[in-house]
């Protein structure tokens, strides 16, 4: 499962290779505004180390997403995460800003989702979107997700949203 492709896009196992495209989509203010803000380039390493930890620990984590041409796209997720003290299984995306308005997030959050069913144990999904981010909203609804609560998550006031088995 260390990669994978959609229509237009292939997904690849986060690597230490994948530095550079990160810090720069962090550093985007438009594209960070719904991910906590901008991350300097050692949070950006900070945030690297946490996820080939987490693909160490549970075979699964965070992919670095590149068009047909190997531009990089973005980066997308199955990983555990601690929501007000319960561990959930989340699925994540974030795009970059040229990639935005093309149906790219709805395309791999369909894909991680079809991941998550074929190959994953836990029996729930949960996407977890920052009060104001509208378009995650509709993205997880056409990816099969319910609203199911407000919820603080990482200092942030958030919609909380839910697939099962």
């Amino acid at each position: 499962m260390e990669t994978f492709a959609t229509a237009r896009l292939r997904a690849s196992k986060l690597s230490l290779t994948d530095r550079d495209d990160l810090v720069a989509l962090h550093l985007d203010p438009e594209v960070s505004r719904f991910l906590g803000g901008v991350r300097s380039p050692e949070a950006t390493d900070a945030y690297i180390d946490t996820g080939l930890r987490h693909w160490a620990d549970h075979g699964v984590g965070l992919w670095t997403l590149r068009d047909e041409d190997g531009a990089f796209t973005g980066r997308a997720a199955l990983r555990y995460i601690e929501l007000e003290d319960t561990r959930e299984f989340e699925i994540a995306y974030a795009l970059a800003r040229d990639a935005w308005g093309r149906g790219l997030a709805t395309e791999i959050a369909t894909a991680l989702v079809e991941l998550w069913r074929t190959r994953c144990d836990p029996p729930e999904l949960v996407g977890v979107v920052v009060k104001g981010n509208a378009g995650s909203e509709t993205v997880l609804r056409k990816a099969g997700f319910a609203y199911e609560r407000d919820a603080r998550f990482h200092d942030a006031d958030c919609g909380v949203f839910r697939l099962k088995r």
